[in-house]
């Protein structure tokens, strides 16, 4: 482990926590709404000011770094970076606005397509997932293991109600026990926890959603991949993947055989 990945986790833990407290300061409080159009959804100024502060905290510590959020203009020169900031100041935002506890903040630091440093922060209940790459994931210290479930009939799994179309699964629409959580990177985090056994995306998902979660579940001992099979790369061009697909390696093995023809 490079002695600056330690300080990475450190400066993105406390940028999390930074980030709650603004958010608690509008929670509740009516903050403005926008409609960003296109089917993106909302934005309000509670996700603005912590983009903003999160911004001018992790890029004044790491000048060098590259920086993508969810609510800033992206600049492809993140992609000429050595290492770069992925960042979605609220993942959550409608529940967020709705006044429900399960947004989250989810930060990550990438290095040559994969994620290095992660936090995902839910202020309202309290929760702190941590991860550095080869040193393990932690729920508010403790460490976190996935689910050892192997049998995919019944599987607890974190999914839209959409998974259960049958053009997604030629091998058979397996039954599962599914739940959903507003927040993609509180759903893979669950799943690092050992809480679901899996979680399943089959649209293009934004690198904000995502890498944070990637690597709590990696260190946890699970897989994640694209809903395809293929590896997700970080930082690319278009800083999307097509879908994401989280479990335990038999439990990802088992779903991917029913996606395959």
């Amino acid at each position: 482990m490079r002695a600056s990945d330690g300080a990475d986790l450190a400066l993105l833990d406390a940028a999390a926590r930074a980030a709650g407290e603004i958010a608690l300061r509008h929670f509740g409080a009516g903050p403005q709404v926008w409609d960003k159009g296109a089917g993106q959804g909302p934005v309000s100024s509670a996700d603005l000011e912590i983009d903003a502060m999160l911004r001018d905290r992790l890029m004044g510590a790491r000048p060098d770094y590259g920086w993508l959020s969810e609510e800033t203009e992206d600049d492809l020169a993140r992609l000429t970076r050595p290492r770069v900031f992925v960042i979605d100041p609220i993942d959550g935002t409608r529940a967020f606005l709705d006044g429900q506890d399960s947004f989250a903040h989810a930060l990550a630091v990438i290095e040559d397509g994969r994620v290095v440093s992660a936090v995902v922060y839910l202020p309202r209940l309290g929760l702190s997932y941590t991860a550095q790459r080869g040193q393990g994931a932690s729920l508010n210290g403790a460490p976190l293991q996935v689910s050892a479930r192997y049998e995919l009939t019944g599987a607890k799994v974190l999914a839209s109600r959409l998974i259960f179309d049958t053009s997604h699964w030629p091998g058979g629409v397996p039954l599962l026990d599914r739940h959903f959580r507003p927040s993609l990177a509180w759903r893979m985090a669950l799943v690092a926890q050992g809480q679901f056994d899996a979680m399943l995306t089959l649209r293009p998902t934004w690198h904000w959603d995502t890498a944070a979660g990637a690597l709590l579940i990696e260190e946890a001992g699970g897989i994640v991949t694209a809903a395809d099979g293929t590896a997700l790369r970080f930082n690319t061009r278009d800083a999307q993947s097509q879908g994401v697909i989280a479990a335990g390696e038999t439990l990802h093995h088992a779903l991917m055989t029913r996606r395959a023809p």
